[in-house]
């Protein structure tokens, strides 16, 4: 995907910017379409509905809500980047895949038995989800020396992830929360809970690519969705 020229409107520092892209539900990589030339805007206050944009999948004519592009600039500027509104032909629909099918685990070495951690408390299941994300092959996996207001409870290289330790399912809003956290730090996301998913947060979870599994008591986490189940097959 082609970059576009970004110019910081505060101290004129310019920036090649592309914005990142993710996986319908329909498999195709889908990335909201930016609009060259257009001067970005800072971010002054935000608001739910500018946070989000409509964007049509060009293989299977999907539309749905994607987060807004934006950058940070060193100089500590929050910018917007335009985005193409949807009025172009929609192209002819392409195969939908099924929502939720195992994959076929492609790793390029063979990944030894993962060894789970009885979890008891909360401080155990991090642990717990801390090993496993290890065991998909992130590297540098450690917990925040504070934990930040969004809920991020482990870091990784390229990697935010989010533990529920709680006895309610997980609500749509925690995985937005997450899924925008990963985004403002050009990563990726993974929720683990202990008590499960409500529906609205699966099938967001499912439209956006963020892997979601589900932890029992000795520890052992299991993907409830495709884009987890893609994470355990072909692993980090």
């Amino acid at each position: 995907m082609k970059s576009v020229p970004v110019r910081c409107p505060v101290c004129s520092r310019d920036h090649a910017y592309v914005a990142p892209a993710y996986p319908c539900p329909c498999g195709a990589p889908t990335a909201p379409p930016l609009l060259p030339g257009a001067p970005a805007v800072q971010v002054v206050r935000r608001t739910w509905d500018e946070d989000w944009v409509t964007v049509r999948c060009t293989a299977c004519d999907r539309r749905d809500q994607w987060p807004q592009p934006e950058l940070c600039c060193p100089c500590g500027t929050l910018l917007r980047i335009p985005v193409r509104p949807v009025d172009e032909p929609a192209a002819p629909p392409g195969p939908v895949a099924p929502a939720h099918i195992p994959l076929p685990r492609t790793a390029a070495h063979p990944r030894p038995t993962f060894r789970p951690r009885t979890i008891r408390t909360g401080h155990d299941a991090v642990s717990a989800a801390a090993l496993y994300l290890t065991w998909l092959g992130y590297r540098e996996v450690a917990r925040p020396r504070t934990r930040p207001a969004g809920g991020i409870d482990l870091r990784a290289t390229g990697l935010v992830a989010q533990v529920d330790a709680t006895t309610r399912p997980v609500e749509l809003r925690a995985v937005e929360c997450l899924w925008l956290n990963a985004l403002g730090a050009s990563a990726a996301g993974v929720f683990f809970s202990l008590a499960g998913y409500v529906a609205e947060a699966r099938a967001r979870a499912d439209g956006i690519g963020l892997p979601l599994f589900v932890m029992d008591l000795d520890g052992t986490p299991q993907p409830v969705n495709s884009p987890a189940d893609e994470l355990v097959s072909t692993g980090a």
